[in-house]
């Protein structure tokens, strides 16, 4: 009796895989990630009702011209050049989560203070302490992912905390249509502080913060005999400690420093978003002026499907700088993309600058990713935090001198001025590029 003929091996059904909540769900069982993301989940709601509701508010309420307001946050963002390096300084010294901790809460305290704000002086008081605390608060929070994860997932938790701040930006632009829909002077004040308010309470969770997220301590002492007499071969560790302290420092890194330039140079692409390309829009498209709130969903939108999975891998130099090379491509068919909307009819118009709001949105997302690997990767641990900090005022410059470079070419000479600007930020992304090839060709030849 013959034995019947063996089944055919039936396939296996692959598991779906997991959606973003779930994928940003399983990042969460880490305690360091947790703090974070629920702190940033809070306070960006804050800061989302901030962004919707400040300029109207020193305008409309405060009764500042347009000028006075361009001052005080251009006053403001010049005041986080320096907290950039001074909190990324601070957390090397201190603890990086009281550090955060408190400056957060100072922040938000001081947000919630614009309730109050009147005249030209106390506006630009105001926000030039926020901005400070605010600023350093944030430095130290790099520090703080610096150390507080393994090399290959530090870029993966920066992508989930981004991909968090969007979407509580946008809740929190949600509550600030109440007072913009009301309108009054109270209603705004009222926003305003409980805004502020929420950005101090979002602080809070940093306070769960395991130690290990802290720098190690440093010696500062000599260390004494039994008689009372200073040990001295403690004081010759204790001076070459602090020789090899000051010969880690950033400053004395001439390949970091010029990441942090170049990464500068490309963050400029956000000063695109935020002024070229509404005042492109308005002054030489047929586009509706309500295209500017589409192309900004549409970038929230693609940054909080896309971002956490295009960051995979890019804790490898040569995949930091290959997706960093994409990504000056992109930029700079988006530059070109956008300036070709001039002159078109109006539903045209829509469709090309939408199609430049996507490729310039995978060029953010791209370079962002391959920002955040390099800056961690080549950082020398040690001083974590100083590298950060050091990186950090790169991208605080980028951001004093985006509106100007932008106005100076794209709004000024149109499509040449966009072309040029393609060229920048290709140039930038080409330099990224070979900086990452070298290092990791040298670490190739180390190991």
């Amino acid at each position: 009796m013959t034995s019947p003929a063996p089944r055919a091996a039936q396939p296996q059904a692959q598991e779906p895989k997991p959606g973003l909540r779930a994928r940003i769900a399983g990042s969460l069982s880490d305690p360091v990630l947790r703090a974070l993301v629920t702190s940033t989940s809070v306070s960006r709601i804050g800061h989302g009702v901030f962004l919707a509701v400040t300029v109207l508010f020193f305008t409309q309420i405060i009764g500042l011209s347009a000028a006075q307001a361009a001052v005080v946050l251009a006053v403001a963002s010049g005041c986080g050049v320096l907290a950039s390096f001074l909190g990324g300084w601070m957390a090397d010294r201190w603890s990086a989560r009281r550090l955060t901790f408190a400056f957060e809460a100072g922040g938000g305290l001081l947000l919630a203070a614009y309730a109050f704000a009147g005249n030209f002086v106390s506006a630009l008081v105001l926000a030039s302490l926020a901005g400070f605390f605010d600023t350093i608060g944030h430095s130290s929070r790099s520090a703080i992912i610096a150390r507080g994860f393994a090399p290959d997932r530090r870029v993966h938790a920066r992508a989930v905390l981004r991909t968090v701040t969007n979407l509580s930006i946008a809740v929190g632009s949600g509550f600030a249509a109440i007072a913009l829909a009301i309108g009054t002077a109270e209603a705004y004040r009222v926003v305003i502080a409980a805004a502020g308010l929420l950005c101090a309470v979002g602080s809070i969770p940093l306070l769960r913060l395991p130690a290990a997220v802290d720098a190690p301590p440093r010696a500062t002492d000599p260390v004494r005999t039994e008689t009372g007499s200073i040990d001295a071969d403690a004081v010759a560790a204790l001076a070459a400690e602090r020789a090899d302290w000051r010969r880690r420092s950033p400053w004395r890194d001439p390949r970091y420093l010029l990441l942090s330039a170049l990464s500068a140079v490309f963050g400029m692409q956000f000063g695109v978003a935020e002024v070229g390309v509404p005042l492109w829009i308005t002054r030489d498209t047929n586009a509706p002026t309500v295209i500017v709130s589409v192309l900004l969903i549409t970038n929230t939108v693609l940054v909080v499907l896309f971002q956490v999975r295009a960051s995979r891998g890019t804790h490898d130099l040569r995949v930091a700088g290959r997706v960093t090379l994409i990504a000056g491509w992109l930029m700079a068919g988006a530059c070109l993309i956008y300036a070709l909307a001039a002159g078109l009819p109006a539903w045209v118009a829509i469709i090309v600058l939408i199609a430049g709001m996507v490729a310039h949105t995978f060029a953010e997302i791209l370079s962002q990713a391959g920002a955040w690997g390099l800056s961690f990767e080549l950082a020398d641990p040690v001083r974590a935090g100083a590298y950060q900090g050091v990186f950090g005022v790169g991208f605080s410059l980028g951001a004093l001198a985006s509106p100007i470079v932008v106005n100076a070419t794209a709004i000024t000479f149109g499509l040449m001025g966009w072309g040029m600007l393609a060229l920048i930020f290709l140039a930038s992304a080409v330099g990224i590029w070979i900086i990452a090839r070298r290092a990791a060709a040298a670490s190739v030849a180390r190991a």
